[in-house]
C-alpha cells in the first residue's frame, strides 16, 4: 500500500538515541492512522547506528533503512531520503529529538488544509547557551539581508511537504544543497507550525563551530550574490578613500612643511590595502569552487545498501539501475 507519509530521518552517529526516536516516531505515526514509511538515512556513522537500525527495519516493515557509502553531510542524506520516499507527504526530522515527533499531527493536519509546506518554527531555542542563540539569531538576519529568497528566521530542516514539493526541489540540481533555502525557492503555499525546541536527548551536536560557518556560507554563495556587489563597493569605497589621501600628502608636501618623514603611515595603508585585496579574492574563490564543483556533476550522494521492505527496494532499483548508486535528477 502507498504511504501517505514518508518521514526521513537523517543519521549520523545517533546509537544513543535511535531507539527512543523510532519509538517516539512509531507513536505518533501509528495515532494518525493512515499508512506511513519510516526512512532511516545512515549518513557513514562510525559507531552502531547502522547496525541498531538494521535491526528496527528488520524488524518492522514500515521501515526503511538507507545506508550511504560514506558521510557525505546532513543536506545529501536528507536529499537522498527525499529522492526514495514515496508519500503524498515528506516530512524531515532530525534523530535527536530537538524537533518533537509529537507536532507531526498538527503539521499534517495544517497540510490537509491547504499548505504545501508546513515549517517548524521554533519559539525557545532549550539546552542552547547565549553563543549559540546569538550566533543563530545573527546568522537569520543576516542571511535573511544577503539572499533574495524568503528565508523563515528559526527554522531548520524540519517541516513537512508536499509530495509535488517534495519532487520539485528533487529536480533541482545543484551539489550543495541547502534545503530550507530550496524549498522556499520553489514557493507554493507555505506556513509555520511554532514549537518549543528541546534539548538533545543524548549524544552531542553536529553542528560545531566550523560547521556552521561552512553552513552559512553554502547559504549565502548558493542563494545570492551581493557579498561580490558588498566587495565592489568596499572596494570602491577605498580607492576613493586612498585617492582623497593621496591629494592631501601632496597638498601637505607642496604647502606646508609639516610633512612627517617616515613609513608608519604607508605601511598601514599597504596592509590595510592589501588585506581587502585578499579577503575579497577569497570571497570569489568561494563563487569559483562553487561554480566547480557544480561542473562536475558529481552525484550528491551514493547508496552502499537499502534494508527493508522488499516492493521498495525492488521500486528504487530498478529507478536506479543499480542497488549501489543513487545520483541526483
Amino acid at each position: 500500500m502507498k504511504p501517505v507519509y514518508s518521514v526521513v530521518i537523517p543519521l549520523y552517529n545517533e546509537e544513543e538515541v535511535i531507539a527512543e526516536t523510532y519509538g517516539r516516531l512509531t507513536g505518533v505515526m501509528q495515532t494518525m492512522n493512515e499508512p506511513y514509511e519510516l526512512i532511516f538515512v545512515d549518513d557513514g556513522s562510525r559507531d552502531g547506528t547502522a547496525k541498531i537500525a538494521a535491526e528496527i527495519a528488520a524488524g518492522d516493515p514500515c521501515v526503511c533503512l538507507i545506508s550511504l557509502a560514506r558521510n557525505f553531510g546532513h543536506m545529501p542524506a536528507i536529499t537522498a531520503g527525499m529522492e526514495y520516499s514515496r508519500g503524498d507527504a515528506v516530512i524531515i526530522i532530525d534523530a535527536d529529538l530537538q524537533d518533537p515527533p509529537e507536532a507531526l499531527p498538527h503539521m499534517a493536519a495544517l497540510w490537509k488544509s491547504g499548505y504545501d509546506v508546513v515549517y517548524g518554527k521554533r519559539t525557545e531555542r532549550k539546552g542552547e547557551g547565549f553563543f549559540k542563540k546569538l550566533s543563530a539569531k545573527l546568522f537569520y538576519g543576516f542571511i535573511r539581508k544577503m539572499t533574495p529568497v524568503d528565508l523563515p528566521a528559526d527554522t531548520g530542516e524540519f517541516r513537512l511537504m508536499d509530495r509535488k514539493v517534495c519532487d520539485a526541489v528533487n529536480r533541482l540540481g545543484e551539489t550543495h544543497r541547502y534545503i530550507r533555502g530550496l524549498v522556499s525557492w520553489v514557493g507554493f503555499r507555505q506556513t509555520a507550525y511554532e514549537y518549543v525546541r528541546e534539548k538533545r536527548f543524548a549524544g552531542s551536536t553536529k553542528y560545531p563551530l566550523r560547521k556552521m560557518a561552512a553552513f552559512a556560507m553554502d547559504a549565502i554563495t548558493a542563494f545570492s550574490y551581493k557579498p561580490l556587489k558588498l566587495a565592489t563597493l568596499l572596494g570602491a569605497a577605498v580607492s576613493l578613500s586612498s585617492f582623497l589621501y593621496m591629494l592631501f600628502v601632496v597638498w601637505q608636501a607642496i604647502f606646508t612643511d609639516t610633512t612627517v618623514s617616515g613609513w608608519a603611515s604607508i605601511v598601514v595603508l599597504l596592509l590595510f590595502t592589501q588585506g581587502l585585496v585578499l579577503m575579497i579574492l577569497g570571497l570569489m574563490g568561494e563563487y569559483i569552487g562553487r561554480i566547480f564543483e557544480e561542473t562536475k556533476k558529481r552525484p550528491v550522494y551514493i547508496v552502499r545498501e537499502v534494508l527493508g521492505r522488499d516492493d521498495f527496494f525492488e521500486k528504487n532499483r530498478k529507478s536506479h539501475n543499480s542497488d549501489t548508486i543513487a545520483c541526483h535528477n
